[in-house]
C-alpha cells in the first residue's frame, strides 16, 4: 500500500507546490487538509478543489471558526493571556485546533505522516510537531521548507513547469498569519526594527490618527465568556467578530513588539487584534471588580506562565491542563456588564456592574454611610510591619556595633 502523507494546507503557492513536491521527494500519496479558523479569503470550497488540482488524491476541509472561538480564544481570554505583555498568542493558539484535525485527517485516510510549511526558525513547526507527537505519537512529521530544501524560487519554478493552478508571480513582503483572534505581521521591511510599520501592513484596523466617533459598547459575560453586546446575545465567535469591526474601526489592537522566540531569537511582531484587546481588556475589569484580592494576584502568575506554554507549544501539556483547571475555577464569579468606550486606537472601560461583585459601596465611600471601622486601622498597621521594624532594628544595632 502506498504511504500516505497529511499536508496542512493553506491554498498558498508555498504548501500548494508541497504537494507535488513531497510526492515526488517521497513517493507518497498527499492528503491535503484546509482548516478554517476564522481567517478571511477563499472559501473553504475553492481551496479543496485547488489542493486536488495540484495533486493531492483527498483533501480534507473543516470550518473550525466556531470550535475555536469556543475552545481556544475562549480559554485564552479568560487566561487574560498576553505572551510577554503584550502578544494576545493569535497564531499559537490556531495551531492546537489544526493539529487536532490534522490528526484527526491522518486517522481517517490512513496516513503515517503529517506535514507543515514551516521553516526552521519559527514557533510554529514545535507547535504543529509538539502538538502531533502528544495526539498522534505513531505520526512522524515532516516539513518541506526545512527538511526537503522546497524553498521560494524553487516553489515558483516547480509550479510553473507543473502547470499548478496557482498565482506564482504575486510576491508580498511580509509573512502573514490570520484568523479571527487576530493579524500576525513579520520579515520584510519590518526586520530592521527601527522602521516604522507603513500603513499597507494593517488590514483589521482602521488608522487611529483620524478615527470616527467614540463607540461606547457594553459587553455582558457569564463566568468570563462574552454572552451579549449592547444587550444582543452572542456566541463567543460572534462577539469577536463584532468587537473585530467595531474596535477595528477605532484603531484598537495594534501592536508592535519584539519578542522572545521559542527558538532563541528575537523578532520584530507587528500583530493586529482588535477584538481580542477589547475584550481582554473588558475581562480584566470585570475580574477586578469580582475576583477576591489573592486570587487575583496569583491568577496574574499563572496567566503569565499560561502565555508562556501556550507560546510554546504546550497546549496539550499536562501544565497547561492543569492550569486551565484553576484559571476556571477564578471565572465563577466573572459575571456582569462592562462598559467602553472604543476610540482613537484605544479602549477605555468607563463603567462596570455586577451581581457578585466584592465592590461594596459601603465600605468604599469616604461620605455619609461609611460603614469601614478606621480604629481598626492602626492595630493593623503595626502587626503588618512588625517584621520589617524588627528586621530593621537588628540590622541598624548590627551596623552600629
Amino acid at each position: 500500500m502506498t504511504e500516505r502523507i497529511v499536508l496542512a494546507y493553506s491554498g498558498g503557492l508555498d504548501t500548494s507546490v508541497a504537494i507535488g513536491w513531497i510526492g515526488e521527494a517521497t513517493g507518497a500519496e498527499v492528503i491535503a487538509v484546509a482548516v478554517d479558523v476564522g481567517q478571511g479569503g477563499e472559501s473553504l470550497e475553492t481551496i479543496r478543489q485547488r489542493a486536488l488540482g495540484c495533486g493531492a488524491v483527498e483533501a480534507y476541509v473543516a470550518d473550525a471558526r466556531d470550535e475555536f472561538a469556543n475552545e481556544y480564544a475562549m480559554p485564552t481570554l479568560k487566561a487574560n493571556a498576553l505572551y510577554q505583555g503584550h502578544y494576545p498568542l493569535v497564531s499559537a493558539i490556531s495551531r492546537p485546533v489544526i493539529v487536532k484535525h490534522l490528526v484527526k485527517a491522518a486517522r481517517e485516510f490512513g496516513a503515517t505522516t503529517v506535514a507543515h510549511g514551516c521553516t526552521g526558525k519559527g514557533n510554529d513547526q514545535v507547535r504543529f510537531e509538539v502538538g502531533i507527537q502528544t495526539l498522534g505519537p505513531d505520526l512522524k512529521c515532516i516539513a518541506p521548507v526545512r527538511d526537503l530544501a522546497l524553498t521560494r524560487d524553487k516553489a515558483i519554478a516547480f509550479a510553473e513547469e507543473k502547470g499548478l493552478p496557482i498565482e506564482t508571480t504575486k510576491k508580498n513582503p511580509y509573512s502573514i498569519d490570520q484568523n479571527v483572534w487576530g493579524r500576525a505581521v513579520e520579515t520584510g521591511y519590518l526586520e530592521d526594527i527601527w522602521n516604522a510599520p507603513t500603513k499597507d501592513i494593517y488590514d483589521y484596523t482602521a488608522t487611529p490618527e483620524f478615527p470616527p466617533a467614540p463607540d461606547e459598547v457594553t459587553i455582558s459575560f457569564e463566568a468570563g465568556i462574552p454572552v451579549a453586546i449592547d444587550g444582543v446575545k452572542v456566541t463567543p465567535l460572534q462577539a469577536i467578530q463584532e468587537l473585530n469591526r467595531r474596535a477595528g474601526a477605532q484603531g484598537v489592537g495594534r501592536i508592535d513588539v519584539v519578542e522572545d522566540r521559542l527558538v532563541g531569537i528575537k523578532s520584530r511582531e507587528i500583530y493586529e487584534a482588535p477584538g481580542a484587546m477589547a475584550l481582554i481588556t473588558a475581562h480584566k475589569h470585570l475580574e477586578d471588580v469580582t475576583i477576591e484580592r489573592e486570587q487575583a494576584r496569583f491568577k496574574a502568575t499563572v496567566g503569565q506562565r499560561w502565555s508562556e506554554l501556550v507560546y510554546d507549544g504546550q497546549w496539550f501539556s499536562p501544565l497547561k491542563r492543569s492550569l486551565d483547571a484553576f484559571i476556571d475555577d477564578t471565572q465563577k464569579y466573572v459575571s456582569g456588564d462592562i462598559r467602553m468606550v472604543l476610540h482613537g486606537g484605544q479602549a477605555i472601560v468607563n463603567g462596570r456592574r455586577s451581581d457578585t461583585s466584592l465592590y461594596d459601596f459601603s465600605l468604599a465611600t469616604y461620605d455619609t454611610g461609611d460603614t469601614f471601622d478606621q480604629s481598626m486601622a492602626r492595630g493593623f498597621i503595626e502587626l503588618w510591619g512588625m517584621s520589617s521594624k524588627v528586621a530593621s532594628s537588628r540590622d541598624q544595632r548590627v551596623a552600629g556595633a
